[in-house]
């Protein structure tokens, strides 16, 4: 008895949280903390047995963790009611063994960023029949080494919605996966950078699909069948040496419908299809001048300066035209801790008038909840021009080497803020009585289990960013600010930087617009403004839109470099900015 009662205490000691969620029947579980690794290390490698006697469980995470190597027995048994299992940033793999199903009730599974390289049969995602995962909706399996799909992933998973499967190693998919009626409900297929080679035609039976994304693959052939998914709203093809050139062009600059109807017609480089294509191609344009013509013939020369006047209007100032251009210099140690970044500078922004800061605050916090999956995927920081001076530095340090002064707060090391902010969650938490993790709680995990702590620097040696956490009360956004650098940061990939840079550029365009054309009155409270009084923004980046009614955004391009001076990403390039939307016209 004493035996066993001190290794119960050993136990309780080395897992507070699971004794502290079983005592307050908690229905979320986040496992986190600096001596996550060492712990599951002492464990063998895998999560305590004791974890799996908490039936109420809802949602578990366990992130970032090198130790874990298989979640380990009793998943299945011990969480009945489980609804979302996160497990990704650990050391999974090659397997799993055993198996993590029967889940009757999970709906959400992550295991990105781990070391899988095959499921099958018993050390895979559970059993086939009966279905192991019955309610299961989405499934992210991006970032492994996986070398092939389990055959019975669509009998598993029967109602899967979404699937990840970015970053991995795939030459196929499995054929049993486009089957009629495997996935009815599949919406979304994401399998960027694998080594595909073929696409099935049966891919066309997937009757619910919007979204597919099979860019850096060896695709050499899109398959016409692809144009009869009923529902496909955007495709990505992006990196493939297509034979057919023409839709190879295409695929790089086109919108998803008139791909979709150059292989409805026949594409692929088939001669026959080739010339329909053509032949509607030029139908188009025959069309389109007789269009003009009736409009000069017209005389409606006042609609169409109405309908110019009501588009949004955003230029990009080249680095060959810019005498000063803002410049990221990127240090190797960031590497391991979040290494993609990408930066833009934009001009004109009219945030003084009404809640037109409000406005801006507002959609940037919708970004990083919808876009930015609450800061797991990307995270946005947005700066005062005038308060930094290049060229930036965007590296790493040490935990207790990195000071800031936070956004709100006095300077503080960012081993302190990072405890800090985790107190103040959990605080809030207890105090509104919520089963479900707080909104801090969703992004402080990212940096668990590093070494070093990302961080963008200024010329004067100033922490002006630490992604994921928060910007520098520096370079806060004020009523007064009007030119903007804007930064986004990743651990996952430099693509995702990218679109949701697009996606914050047009947006910023949308209430610049939405301002201007209101013209609210302006009302600059005393706390927030911090220049000389009567001195406002220097108006000429936005004259000669306020004289033609339209709303003009100069977005100046952010060259980053390594730290040899070789050039890694410039922002916005050629691909960027490319807009489907009809009310918004970039000039280059």
């Amino acid at each position: 008895m004493r035996g066993g009662g001190a290794m119960a205490a050993a136990v309780s000691e080395a897992w507070p949280e699971l004794e502290l969620a079983e005592r307050e029947r908690r229905r979320e579980l986040l496992l986190t903390g600096p001596g996550l690794e060492e712990r599951v290390r002492a464990a063998g490698g895998r999560l305590p047995p004791r974890l799996f006697t908490l039936p109420l469980l809802h949602y578990l995470e366990v992130s970032g963790c090198g130790s874990l190597r298989e979640p380990g027995p009793g998943l299945a048994q011990g969480l009945p009611q489980l609804h979302s299992l996160v497990l990704r940033r650990n050391a999974l793999g090659p397997g799993l063994s055993p198996e993590l199903g029967p889940l009757p009730a999970l709906r959400v599974l992550d295991l990105s960023g781990n070391a899988l390289e095959a499921l099958p049969p018993g050390q895979g995602l559970g059993p086939a029949e009966p279905p192991g995962l019955p309610q299961l909706q989405s499934l992210n399996l991006s970032g492994n080494r996986l070398r092939e799909l389990p055959a019975d992933l669509a009998r598993c998973a029967p109602r899967l919605q979404t699937l990840n499967l970015t970053g991995n190693c795939l030459d196929c998919f499995p054929a049993a996966l486009f089957q009629p009626g495997a996935l009815p409900l599949l919406s979304e297929l994401a399998a960027a950078d694998n080594c595909l080679r073929e696409l099935s035609p049966d891919i066309a039976h997937l009757a619910s699909l919007k979204t597919l994304d099979l860019s850096n693959n060896q695709l050499s052939e899109i398959p016409a069948a692809l144009a009869d998914c009923p529902k496909l709203k955007e495709i990505h093809f992006e990196g493939n040496k297509l034979r057919d050139k023409r839709l190879e062009k295409m695929v790089n600059g086109c919108q998803t419908k008139s791909i979709l109807e150059y292989l409805r017609v026949g594409g692929r480089g088939c001669g026959k299809g080739r010339a329909k294509a053509e032949g509607a191609d030029k139908e188009e344009s025959r069309k389109k001048k007789r269009e003009r013509k009736q409009k000069r013939e017209g005389g409606d020369g006042e609609e169409r300066e109405l309908e110019a006047a009501q588009r949004l209007l955003v230029r990009v100032l080249h680095v060959s035209e810019n005498p000063a251009p803002l410049m990221v210099s990127v240090q190797p140690e960031v590497r391991d801790v979040r290494p993609f970044i990408v930066g833009a500078v934009v001009r004109g922004m009219d945030l003084q008038a009404g809640n037109a800061l409000k406005r801006f605050l507002t959609a940037q916090t919708k970004l990083h909840e919808d876009l930015c999956e609450k800061r797991t995927a990307a995270t946005i920081a947005t700066h005062d021009l005038k308060a930094i001076r290049g060229p930036l530095l965007y590296g790493a340090r040490l935990p207790q080497d990195l000071k800031i002064v936070p956004l709100g707060r006095r300077e503080i090391k960012a081993k302190d803020l990072v405890r800090q902010l985790q107190l103040e969650a959990e605080e809030q938490r207890k105090q509104k009585r919520r089963q479900n993790v707080s909104g801090l709680h969703r992004y402080l995990h990212l940096l668990d289990g590093k070494d070093n702590y990302p961080c963008l620097v200024d010329a004067d040696g100033d922490v002006i960013s630490f992604p994921p956490i928060t910007n520098s009360e520096k370079t806060k956004i004020k009523k007064t600010t009007s030119d903007l650098f804007l930064e986004v940061t990743s651990a996952a990939s430099l693509q995702i930087c990218k679109d949701i840079m697009d996606a914050l550029i047009l947006k910023m365009a949308e209430i610049n617009k939405y301002t201007l054309e209101n013209k609210e009155e302006e009302s600059l409270s005393d706390t927030e403004v911090d220049t000389v009084p009567g001195q406002f923004p220097d108006p000429r980046t936005n004259r000669s839109a306020e004289n033609s009614g339209t709303s003009l955004l100069v977005v100046e391009q952010v060259r980053v470099l390594d730290m040899e001076g070789t050039l890694k990403v410039v922002y916005p390039s050629k691909t960027d900015l490319d807009f489907s939307a009809s009310h918004i016209t970039v000039i280059r």
